[in-house]
C-alpha cells in the first residue's frame, strides 16, 4: 500500500519542502475498506476544499487528502516519487503545464463519456490525459481616462503606435503571457506575431511587471493606460479580497474582451501512478459537473468550461467569443513562444 498524506490539506511553498515524509495510515480492517484519494493541486482556495468535502459526503467510502503547491513543485515531486507517489489526481493551471505533465508521463489516459460531454474538445487532451475544469481569459484592461476602450478591438491593437508610453506588460517569464503568444502564433503565424511583440515592446515605457495584480493597480492609478491580465485578478480586487484601497483602484479599470478572446485553463487528470484510477476519474467528473464546476470556477472568479457563470462581477463585464484554439496546441507552441518573446524585446 502506498503512503497517504497524513492531513487533509498540506501546502508546500517550494522545493525545499518536497522531501516531506508521508506516513502510512493506521492499519485497521475499517481503514483497509476505505479508498483514500491523493490530490496534488496547484490551486489553493477554500471553496475547492468545500467541494472535496461534498464529494466525500456523496461517496462515503472515499476520503480525499490534498497537497497544495506551485505547479513546478508538484511536477518535480511527482517525477521524483515515480510509481510510489500517493497522488491519484493532479490539478494544474495553464496549458503549458498540463501539456508538460503529459509529456513527462505523469498522467494516464482516462476515457470518460461524462467528461467528453461536459468538457469541449478543445479544452481536453485528445487521449483523455487531462480535462479543463475552469477557463481563464487573458485580456486588455484600460484606464478610460487615458485610453479609449473602443480603440482596442483585438490583441493586434496593443501594438498600435497610439499606445506608445501607455502600455504595461508582465514579463516574459509568465506562463500566461507565453500561452497568449502561443495563441497568436497559431492564429496569425510566427512572422506576424514577432512583429506584434516588437510593436508592443516599443509601446512599453517602464519596467516589465512580475505579476498581474501590480498591473491592475498601475492602470487604476493612471501609471499605465492599458495592460494585459487574467480577468480574475481584477475580479478579486473588485470583490474586496485585496482590501478597500485595491477595490477602489479596480473600479477605475475597464475590462476589454478582444474579438476573439484568448482562453487558458486550469485542469486535472488521473496520475499514471494512481492505485485508484476509477475513483480518481469520478472525482474529476464531479469537479467538471455543472454545479460543482461553477463552484470550482467561482472560487477564483474564473469562468466555467461552458457559459459564463452567475457571478455578478463577471456578468458586469459582458460575454466574450473564445478563439477556439485548443489547450494542447497552446502547450505545444510554448517553447516557440518563449523564444519569440526573447528575440523580439519582451523582457
Amino acid at each position: 500500500m502506498k503512503p497517504v498524506l497524513p492531513i487533509s490539506v498540506l501546502a508546500l511553498s517550494g522545493l525545499a519542502t518536497s522531501g516531506l515524509v508521508l506516513s502510512p495510515p493506521h492499519q485497521t480492517a475499517h481503514a483497509q475498506e476505505q479508498i483514500t484519494l491523493g490530490v496534488y493541486s496547484a490551486r489553493h482556495y477554500n471553496t475547492d476544499k468545500e467541494l472535496y468535502r461534498e464529494f466525500e459526503r456523496q461517496n462515503p467510502g472515499i476520503t480525499i487528502k490534498v497537497l497544495e503547491a506551485k505547479d513546478k513543485v508538484l511536477l518535480k515531486r511527482l517525477e521524483s516519487e515515480g510509481d510510489n507517489s500517493p497522488a491519484d489526481v493532479l490539478v494544474l493551471v495553464d496549458a503549458a503545464r498540463l501539456v508538460k505533465a503529459s509529456k513527462l508521463g505523469l498522467f494516464r489516459p482516462s476515457v470518460s463519456p461524462t467528461l467528453q460531454r461536459l468538457v469541449p474538445a478543445n479544452l481536453r487532451d485528445p487521449q483523455g490525459k487531462w480535462y479543463a475544469l475552469t477557463r481563464r481569459a487573458r485580456v486588455p484592461i484600460v484606464n478610460p481616462d487615458i485610453v479609449d476602450p473602443a480603440s482596442i478591438k483585438s490583441y493586434a491593437d496593443l501594438a498600435s503606435p497610439a499606445l506608445k508610453g501607455k502600455l504595461c506588460l508582465r514579463n516574459r517569464k509568465s506562463p500566461y503571457n507565453q500561452s497568449l503568444v502561443a495563441d497568436q502564433i497559431i492564429l496569425r503565424g510566427e512572422a506576424a506575431t514577432a512583429k506584434w511583440i516588437r510593436g508592443m515592446a516599443n509601446n512599453v515605457s517602464q519596467e516589465f511587471f512580475p505579476k498581474d495584480t501590480p498591473q491592475v493597480q498601475a492602470v487604476g492609478k493612471g501609471k499605465c493606460g492599458v495592460a494585459v491580465v487574467n480577468t480574475y485578478y481584477v475580479g478579486r480586487m473588485l470583490a474586496g479580497r485585496k482590501g478597500e484601497a485595491n477595490k477602489a483602484l479596480a473600479e477605475k479599470v475597464k475590462v476589454v474582451f478582444p474579438n476573439p478572446t484568448h482562453v487558458n485553463v486550469s485542469g486535472a487528470g488521473v496520475t499514471a501512478s494512481s492505485d485508484n484510477p476509477q475513483a480518481a476519474l469520478k472525482l474529476i467528473e464531479f469537479l467538471a459537473s455543472p454545479n460543482a464546476g461553477k463552484g470550482y470556477a467561482a472560487a477564483n472568479l474564473e469562468y466555467p468550461v461552458k457559459g459564463f457563470g452567475n457571478n455578478p462581477i463577471l456578468r458586469s463585464w459582458g460575454t466574450f467569443k473564445a478563439d477556439g484554439v485548443s489547450v494542447e496546441q497552446l502547450g505545444a507552441k510554448n517553447k516557440q513562444a518563449q523564444q519569440l518573446m526573447k528575440d523580439n524585446g519582451w523582457k
